[in-house]
């Protein structure tokens, strides 16, 4: 069931009144106990459909810049909020939710439910940004028959989990899996990494009630994960090691110490560069720091959490040496360590897990946020993409 309710409010960071124009608004049932917020544009007349996949800490309303110009070279467009985020209902989001509801193979039930709603038997792009492209790249090796080609943004895809292999005939023992968080415990100074803290019960509090506020937080946060921020010069890692890993910025290497608001207050961009910021001006800004402000981020937050379940890797291993086999690009900024902070899983990616990668982009002037920081550049890559990927 699909309804196209009117969000419109007065007041700062409402969605409607910041949207170009020829982008509607909509609740839709996906069949999966989930009352999904979407932004679409194009009519659903036919044409080939493109849905596009947010990441953390973003919504639907980050592909903004990106669905008109899509739309307009022919293509029906759907940006949901995913499970967790923004208006999005149904999901449990409280720390103490079963995970099971956001573990990726769920995630990809959930843009099933939302393609069938729509009457749809294929689509012809997907599009995941950070962890969205998680959701895309699994959506397309489960299901290569709806999704008929996919972009991932941000963060490569180093394929699934590995079962343990020829152990009968060796009869060695499992090496044991390094302790990360130890390793990075012990360096000088004490680290950790984001995607640990991300999993505690303090870091959704620690966001929002930061040292200088949810708003500021915001700022800092995607300030310092752009290409604003001249300290992003990312390099392959060697190893998946705590000395490698330490080279990554504090915003994926923490000081042991302090939390994520913490962390990018050191970087909080001067009031100039604010005005300057073309890509994220104050009243977009006002959407996020709006919606956050709402919900927190603990819905996010729990997909991080899942990475550290056994029960989700054992889910996943089910397709141990499965591969991306439809048409498949990257897209990343120049100035985005993401491309590089998994290492190995870049490289691994075009090689061995997309067996059909047709090109791969790092585009100059973006770092994380490069659907919005080079908006005009990445609508065309997709543009072009899809349409050479028609069916």
């Amino acid at each position: 069931m699909m309804t196209s309710p009117d969000h419109a409010a007065d007041g700062k960071g409402d969605y409607l009144a910041t949207l170009p124009d020829g982008i509607r608004s909509r609740m839709v049932d996906n069949g999966n106990g989930l009352s999904m917020h979407v932004l679409e544009a194009g009519a659903g007349d036919g044409r080939p459909v493109i849905v596009l996949l947010h990441g953390f800490p973003e919504l639907a309303f980050s592909w903004r810049r990106i669905i008109g110009p899509l739309a307009a070279a022919g293509f029906h467009v759907i940006a949901p909020d995913q499970r967790g985020y923004g208006r999005t209902t149904g999901s449990d989001n409280r720390f103490a939710a079963d995970l099971a509801q956001f573990r990726p193979l769920n995630l990809v039930r959930d843009v099933l439910g939302l393609v069938a709603a729509y009457g749809l038997s294929s689509v012809a792009t997907l599009v995941g940004h950070d962890y969205g492209a998680v959701v895309a790249a699994w959506s397309a090796l489960v299901r290569p028959d709806i999704f008929r080609s996919v972009v991932l943004m941000s963060a490569p895809f180093g394929g699934p989990p590995a079962l343990p292999f020829d152990t009968l005939r060796r009869r060695e023992p499992a090496a044991q899996p390094l302790d990360m968080d130890a390793a990075l415990a012990a360096l000088d100074p004490p680290r950790k990494h984001y995607q640990a803290y991300y999993s505690t019960a303090a870091a959704d509090a620690d966001m929002r009630n930061g040292p200088h506020g949810l708003r500021a937080f915001l700022r800092a946060y995607y300030h310092v994960k752009s290409a604003d921020w001249a300290g992003n010069t990312p390099a392959p890692l060697e190893s998946w090691t705590a000395a490698e890993l330490a080279k990554l910025p504090t915003y994926y290497v923490m000081r042991r110490d302090e939390t994520m608001a913490e962390t990018v207050a050191h970087h909080m961009p001067p009031a100039a560069a604010v005005a300057a910021c073309r890509w994220l001006p104050e009243h977009e800004l006002d959407v996020y720091a709006a919606e956050y402000g709402r919900t927190g981020f603990q819905g996010g937050l729990n997909w991080y959490r899942c990475r550290f379940e056994p029960a989700c890797d054992a889910e996943l291993r089910l397709f141990s040496g499965r591969t991306i086999d439809v048409p498949a690009a990257f897209i990343a900024g120049t100035s985005d360590w993401g491309t590089y902070q998994r290492p190995g899983d870049f490289e691994r990616m075009q090689t061995q897990v997309c067996t059909r990668m047709e090109e791969c982009h790092l585009i100059a002037g973006a770092g994380h946020w490069v659907q919005q920081e080079q908006s005009e550049k990445v609508a065309q890559l997709l543009t072009a993409f899809a349409r050479r990927n028609l069916a």
